[in-house]
């Protein structure tokens, strides 16, 4: 089923990030993989990678908060590679920390319109010809703190929770059409933005997960690698928690 299929991760340029351990596992499943971020060198070091590996593929430049960025770069995508048949959406920024009565409009608007606006701009770039093509599979990366708040995270954790909205809408309209949609919750992982956490950041937030360690985004790549599968073929508009049980009630 690989064969010819066509997928598009974004926010995929980080070096230890979510999205990059995907357009990797992607690529390895032998899927050609478009690897999208605004941070469009990085995004092409990503591309290269795969390659090297044997496999098709290529770097779009994409600012999410921009729909007309966002139709140009599927347009390249469709021109080198063809029409998406998987998209993850996985970018996000969260840049935004303040309380509520101290957050800035525009600063709410900006991370609204990466984080959730972004997605919806993807799924409008690939929803017709996946129901055209009756076959397709979208996954979007949510939190938990779109499930549980976050205190200073009002955009963020409102931009999350409304991807759980999202997925399960898109569901219900492509259902008829063979395309699947459904969304990954995450708790904490390794990755770059985790580093960058000070040390007793880190330990008070591991205190809180169950299996009392980050996840590897090697764990986040197979789950998509699933949904994104033949044999996932009859899960649409699921929530699929990849917590480490950080979303249980914790001693």
């Amino acid at each position: 089923m690989s064969k010819n299929k066509v997928c598009f991760v974004s926010g995929a340029a980080r070096g230890k990030g979510n999205g990059r351990a995907i357009a990797l596992s992607l690529a390895e499943k032998g899927y050609a993989v478009a690897v999208g971020d605004i941070l469009y060198e990085e995004a092409k070091s990503v591309s290269n990678e795969i390659i090297s590996k044997g496999c098709k593929s290529c770097a779009v430049k994409i600012d999410l908060s921009n729909f007309e960025s966002v139709k140009e770069g599927f347009d390249t995508i469709t021109q080198e590679l063809g029409s998406v048949d998987i998209l993850i959406n996985n970018a996000a920024i969260m840049t935004n920390m303040n309380t509520i009565s101290k957050m800035a409009p525009q600063a709410w608007d900006n991370e609204i319109k990466v984080n959730l606006s972004g997605a919806f701009y993807c799924v409008k770039q690939v929803l017709p010809s996946m129901i055209e093509n009756k076959w397709g599979r979208i996954v979007n990366i949510s939190s938990v703190a779109g499930t549980m708040g976050g205190y200073g995270q009002c955009s963020y954790s409102s931009s999350k929770a409304g991807l759980i909205g999202l997925t399960k809408t898109i569901a219900l309209e492509g259902a008829a059409f063979g395309v699947t949609s459904n969304v990954i919750t995450l708790g904490v992982f390794g990755t770059n933005a985790f580093d960058d956490l000070n040390e007793k950041a880190k330990e008070k937030i591991l205190k809180r997960v169950a299996l009392k360690k980050e996840g590897d985004p090697k764990d986040v790549a197979a789950l998509v690698n699933f949904l994104s599968s033949e044999d996932a073929k009859y899960i649409t508009g699921a929530n699929i928690m990849l917590t480490g049980g950080l979303d249980l009630f914790v001693f």
